[in-house]
């Protein structure tokens, strides 16, 4: 099964995550916009970072998520590429990412990424679970 594809939009990209549950669905999302910033497997997981979230629903909780990357990319000036995710029946997550400080003569530099988007935001928590989401580039 494949962790995550890219789909065009104009000016902006996509992705479908998937996983065996909505946990791992979630974690391979987080891979997905890291590889848009970076190759993650260039990324040791040296530093790790922990939070929890709490949304109103799943499609919420997934833009949340995504939310809280980007700010710990932007605020601590970090690359992430290991991802563990923790979700619970009242649409609270727990998070523990895991990456290094930005080094460009290090790290591939692909796109910035400006923005998550609930355009086309999609979570569906069957088996195995999918999620699609738009960034802003």
């Amino acid at each position: 099964m494949e962790k995550f594809e890219y789909f065009e939009v104009t000016a902006d990209i996509g992705f479908k995550a998937y996983g065996k549950d909505l946990n791992e669905a979630f974690e391979n999302a987080g891979l997905a916009i890291f590889n848009i910033i970076s190759d993650t497997n260039d990324i040791e997981p040296t530093k790790e970072i922990s939070f929890e979230i709490a949304s109103e629903d799943n499609v919420s909780m997934l833009y949340d998520y995504l939310e809280e990357l980007l700010f710990y990319h932007e605020t601590e000036f970090m690359l992430f590429s290991e991802f563990s995710v923790e979700i619970a029946d009242n649409f609270s997550l727990k998070a523990t990412i895991k990456g290094e400080e930005i080094n460009w003569d290090k790290h591939t530099r692909n796109s910035e990424i400006k923005a998550i988007t609930f355009h086309k935001m999609e979570v569906s928590d069957s088996t195995p679970a999918k999620l699609q989401a738009i960034v802003d580039l």
